[in-house]
């Protein structure tokens, strides 16, 4: 069993182009598990600026920038898809969101009796304020219908321990398997920071802040921009009375969003325009080189199950200032490999990011080191060996316990339709409609 070639299909909600860390991981354990000889299905939303050409990636049909965000509605799914599955012959149907495609990945999965994976990549609940009518009752739902949708599958991964147990307190109670996302260390082995600084104009000699990822709400931008411009003030003023010429401190900035003039705002008001270099959206090749251009990575989001960028940052030698939440509390260890804050508190972070820049040149090198010892423990190698792993006593299985899906899923099914009937009355009533012309009956059947 463990040399048999796997059939493996993928649900989506998110994929290239869009940047974003399921997209990313989607595409990372596809391209290990094809290095292996697994085929493997990606199906994913239709994006405007999507490949022309793509090898076993299925697109279906969805509206784009849902509500302003950056995030696709994957509409009704056509007769395609059961045409491309039953070429395929899928033995793991593995969905990575819990609506959506996900609802049509949980009944494929049932109609075929393949095993059912799924991914608890987000904590949802911090992403309702992109749905109208955004309230608490919002966040129970996101909370309930993830819980929900992980009793339905027959094996739950979580990114993190800490996202394990959040889901077990949650009521979970399929079985959880801990499988993050691993990193490409090759890919971030080599690379050029000197050739990006000077491609941006940065003095070789700066001491650069840098942060990358999705510019939004949720990833607690504000606190983040606040915090290391009260970094750079502190640092000029310190080092400004002894040194004439001290090396200039910068925020690299890499990724595009709606809170990207947030941040342009905070630093203005700071006076420190200047100081703020952007570097809008990068492709995969070029991430290795971004980070390397950092000598400090900065992360001030909670909303994560795994800090992936954080173990990206930590594959080039860079060391990470965080504060405490899941998905970060697991890779770093307080003044080893960087610092993990306690409390939001821009002060702290500043003295956090003042105290890397501080150190001494051996002891800066030590934190490279140690970071680079704790993304080696991710790599992509090892953690889709560990996922295959799960698949392969899936196939074993043949499927869920009896009855657990019939009842579980007409539960589900109702509290969805219950709940987008009540999004629609609080858009409506706003003037506006989530999906124009699809009732919640015909969306989740169709789904």
């Amino acid at each position: 069993m463990d040399q048999e070639r796997l059939n493996i299909v993928m649900f989506t909600n998110t994929y290239t182009p869009h940047v974003g860390g399921v997209a990313r991981s989607v595409q990372g354990f596809a391209k290990q598990y094809r290095q292996l000889g697994h085929r493997v299905l990606i199906v994913a939303p239709a994006f405007s600026d999507m490949p022309e050409y793509e090898t076993d990636v299925l697109r279906v049909p969805a509206l784009q920038q849902f509500n302003g965000s950056d995030f696709s509605l994957v509409l009704p799914v056509s007769g395609l898809l059961s045409d491309a599955l039953d070429k395929f012959d899928a033995q793991i149907i593995h969905a990575h969101h819990p609506f959506l495609l996900g609802m049509t990945a949980l009944r494929i999965a049932r109609f075929r009796n393949v095993p059912l994976v799924f991914t608890h990549h987000t904590l949802y609940e911090q992403y309702t304020h992109y749905v109208p009518g955004n309230s608490p009752t919002m966040q129970q739902f996101a909370i309930a219908l993830a819980t929900h949708y992980g009793n339905l599958a027959d094996l739950v991964f979580a990114p993190s321990e800490s996202t394990a147990r959040l889901l077990q307190q949650r009521g979970v109670q399929t079985a959880i398997e801990i499988v993050p996302t691993g990193v490409e260390l090759e890919r971030f082995a080599q690379g050029d920071g000197r050739g990006f600084r000077k491609g941006l104009n940065i003095p070789s000699k700066a001491f650069v802040v840098g942060h990358l990822g999705r510019l939004a709400e949720e990833k607690n931008l504000s606190f983040l921009a606040t915090s290391v411009a009260e970094f750079i003030v502190q640092y000029q003023s310190q080092y400004g009375r002894h040194k004439k010429h001290i090396p200039k401190t910068c925020f690299l900035l890499i990724g595009t969003g709606p809170a990207e003039e947030l941040v342009v705002d905070i630093f203005h008001r700071a006076g420190l325009s200047e100081q703020l270099f952007r570097a809008g959206t990068m492709t995969p090749d070029q991430l290795a080189d971004a980070y390397d251009a950092m000598d400090v990575f900065a992360f001030a989001s909670k909303s994560e199950t795994q800090g992936m960028v954080i173990s990206e940052a930590m594959a080039c030698g860079v060391p990470v200032v965080a504060l405490d939440a899941s998905g970060t509390r697991e890779l770093i260890v307080d003044q080893i490999n960087g610092r993990l804050l306690n409390n939001q508190c821009c002060v702290d972070f500043a003295e956090a990011l003042q105290w890397i820049a501080r150190q001494p040149a051996l002891h800066r090198l030590a934190l490279s080191h140690a970071a680079r010892k704790t993304a080696e423990q991710l790599s992509m190698a090892h953690t889709a060996d560990q996922a295959l792993h799960h698949y392969r006593k899936l196939i074993q299985q043949k499927s869920s316990l009896p009855g657990k899906s019939d009842h579980l899923l007409r539960q589900l099914l109702d509290l969805i339709k219950t709940e987008w009937m009540i999004i629609e009355g609080i858009a409506s009533a706003a003037g506006g409609s989530i999906v124009a012309g699809h009732s919640p009956h015909k969306l989740f059947a169709d789904h």
